[in-house]
């Protein structure tokens, strides 16, 4: 997947978002009529896309850091699932999620960090947070490497309760303004629709990731994220010191 690719992923989910601020009528409605494996299969892509997305290089931002961004993510979806969860309504191919993010440093190499996002036109609302440790710092010869703890939830939808609870790690190295980092991780994603004969769900999904943080001063971040089998990129715009 090329930055193009990327790039012009974001720039349609954005159109997208902006459009469905006009329609809004993408509203999961309906889960209640899916069959059991349409539940999970729903359950898995809206894990994979509400899942905590740090969007950060590994390295710890020190007492006095901050990391401040507005950022879109935006996951790819199966149009034929959302429109039998929203009685046909659905019109989008990706899942726009515009956020507000932050990270603050603290002692001990140890770093927080939260977001709160709404879909645009859709009754999706969301917000979560993290605990990160770089228990390798990083120098200009070694990387550095961080272990991150996370949690997001979906509220919004009426009678649908979704969790995510997820645990990374991430390695990154500084060149100049450039710092690119990947990694890996584990999630688990609880889904359960009340008053309904469907069962609750309980999902693990793997995930890897990886991206580059530019700073000129203002800080650009692009990164690319596969959980399960479903593909997410976000874009993140700010401060970063």
């Amino acid at each position: 997947m090329t930055m193009k690719k990327i790039s012009k992923i974001l720039l349609c989910a954005t159109l997208a978002s902006v459009s469905a601020g006009v329609n809004a009528n993408n509203d999961l409605d309906d889960l209640r009529n899916l069959a059991q494996d349409q539940f999970r299969d729903i359950s898995e892509i809206l894990g994979a896309a509400t899942s905590y997305k740090a969007l950060t290089p590994a390295e710890p931002l020190g007492i006095t850091g901050f990391d401040l961004g507005f950022e879109l993510t935006a996951t790819n979806l199966d149009n034929d699932l959302f429109d039998a969860a929203s009685n046909g309504d659905w019109d989008l191919d990706y899942l726009p999620l515009p956020k507000i993010h932050v990270h603050k440093g603290l002692p001990f190499n140890i770093d927080v960090g939260a977001f709160y996002a709404g879909a645009s036109g859709t009754d999706i609302k969301l917000w979560g947070g993290e605990v990160r440790y770089a228990f390798i710092e990083g120098n200009v010869a070694i990387p550095a490497v961080s272990a991150r703890l996370t949690y997001s939830r979906l509220e919004g939808v009426d009678d649908f309760d979704l969790q995510n609870m997820g645990i990374e790690v991430t390695v990154s190295k500084g060149f100049a303004i450039f710092t690119p980092y990947g990694g890996i991780g584990r999630i688990r994603t609880e889904s359960e629709v009340d008053n309904s004969p469907l069962d609750k769900e309980s999902i693990d999904m793997n995930k890897i990731f990886a991206g580059v943080n530019i700073n000129l001063g203002v800080n650009f971040t692009l990164e690319g994220d596969i959980t399960g089998g479903t593909k997410s990129f976000g874009l993140k715009v700010g401060f970063r010191f």
